[in-house]
């Protein structure tokens, strides 16, 4: 399985989960900074104070990218430490960093992919309304541009928002996630503020490449989870057409087409009604972009549940069941349906075929053990592995995919999980911050080498 000779290989981290040093250099508060020193809301009551202490020890974690022959890094940049406010001047200590990071990566023949928002929110901002208030999109327009105006000389690929639906709906939804609110009416409205901010952004990025990253997942029955033929109910099929577009059409329809799909529309009139959807915005919204960045980790399954209570990370999922799909599990706890990808990249190739793909996110958690100085994850290598199939099926059948970017290159602080989970292909002893290459780092090295499997 031989990959395009110019397919882009890489790996993925974010800001939060692996800088450390909140404090240090003028970086403003997040709002995962306040949520995860509040009580019980991060497993074992982590906080990403240290992380991996990537702000100081970014040149090694370069330089163990490049043995690892990555071609591309995808990181993102916290807003907090470019404004500590919100908005206002740029921070000169906390952009010199990313000015570090940058041309250290370049340094090492390693291209950047550079995120502007990953979720941590200038705390400032939160308590202005956060992404329920309208005036954050502008304030995150703002900032795009005082990233770009550093940077734009030297990185031309850019992410306005890494997976928005985690942000309005695990954020203001159900609460799982910071800033902690449970409100369905502004999980909806923070949706649409997080388009509207991805649409000011994009316009503000050019010269550059421009792309949305979504976590969106094939919506399956459980039948259809080992079958692909299998063909669901009316009810069913009704069920799986409503969440399809609560998670993925919600936010690809308006930045690709300039529509909500019908289905977003009534959530919200159920839920405080679309008062926040102004004249003009979907045609913001639509910005071109060059890229969809999709996140994959498995798939979501649903069946027809009459009576059903709408889930709270889902307004307008009324009458729908979300149920288990009948596949081993990481520890996570999620599915691992391999052939999963290739359904989502051949369906949203089809859906959008106007614009580019690339897996920006894809792997798993295990429970690693240390054992003579390594990490012997055969369980990650035969995920990785079987997804990496499904990408090059996936190709095969027409998908216009352009890379691949493994989640993640380091254990990390796994947002509400804390550091109980690791998905690093690198292995992090918090303790002492040494990083030990896994197994898997080893055998993705080789791919990388052979462009294939």
């Amino acid at each position: 399985m031989i990959f395009p000779e110019d397919f882009v290989w890489g790996a993925a981290t974010a800001s939060y989960q692996i800088e450390g040093a909140v404090k240090e250099d003028g970086r403003g508060q997040s709002i995962w900074d306040t949520f995860s020193h509040t009580p019980g809301k991060v497993a074992g009551g982590d906080t990403g104070d240290v992380a991996c202490d990537h702000y100081h020890r970014y040149r090694d974690d370069v330089a163990l990218m490049r043995e690892l022959r990555l071609a591309a890094y995808r990181f993102s940049i916290a807003w907090p430490r470019v404004q500590p406010d919100g908005s206002g001047p740029v921070n000169p200590r906390g952009i010199a960093f990313y000015d570090r990071l940058v041309d250290e990566l370049l340094a090492a023949g390693i291209t950047p992919y550079v995120t502007l928002y990953h979720w941590d929110l200038p705390q400032s901002l939160e308590e202005r309304g956060g992404w329920t208030d309208r005036d954050t999109a502008h304030r995150f327009a703002d900032y795009a541009e005082a990233v770009h105006a550093r940077l734009g000389d030297r990185v031309v690929n850019w992410a306005t928002l890494n997976e928005p639906w985690v942000s309005a709906y695990l954020g203001y939804g159900n609460g799982v996630h910071a800033p902690g609110r449970r409100d369905a009416a502004s999980a909806l409205r923070s949706a649409h503020h997080l388009l509207l901010g991805h649409g000011l952004a994009a316009r503000r990025l050019r010269p550059g490449s421009v792309m949305l990253v979504v976590n969106s997942a094939p919506v399956l029955t459980p039948a259809q989870v080992n079958d692909p033929a299998a063909v669901p109910g009316e009810a069913d099929a009704a069920a799986v057409h409503r969440i399809h577009a609560l998670l993925t059409r919600q936010f690809l329809d308006p930045a690709v087409h300039g529509t909500y799909p019908p289905e977003v529309l009534a959530a919200a009139e159920r839920n405080g009604g679309t008062g926040h959807i102004h004249d003009g915005d979907l045609d913001t919204i639509r910005a071109p972009i060059d890229l969809i960045g999709v996140n994959y980790y498995n798939p979501c399954v649903v069946e027809a549940g009459p009576g059903v209570p709408a889930d709270a990370a889902w307004p307008g999922s009324e009458d729908v069941r979300f149920a288990a799909a009948d596949a081993p599990t990481t520890a996570m706890g999620w599915p691992i349906v391999p052939d999963g990808l290739s359904r989502l990249l051949v369906r949203l190739s089809q859906d959008y075929p106007q614009v580019g793909l690339m897996v920006t996110e894809n792997g798993a958690a295990f429970d690693d053990v240390v054992e003579d100085g390594r990490v012997h994850d055969d369980d990650r290598v035969a995920y990785l592995d079987g997804h990496l199939r499904e990408v090059w099926r996936a190709i095969e059948a027409g998908a216009d995919l352009r890379g691949y970017l493994v989640w993640s290159l380091l254990d990390n602080f796994e947002w509400a999980e804390g550091y109980r989970r690791r998905f690093g292909i690198v292995h992090v002893d918090y303790a002492t911050q040494n990083r030990t290459p896994k197994d898997s780092a080893l055998w993705y090295s080789d791919v990388i080498a052979r462009n294939g499997l």
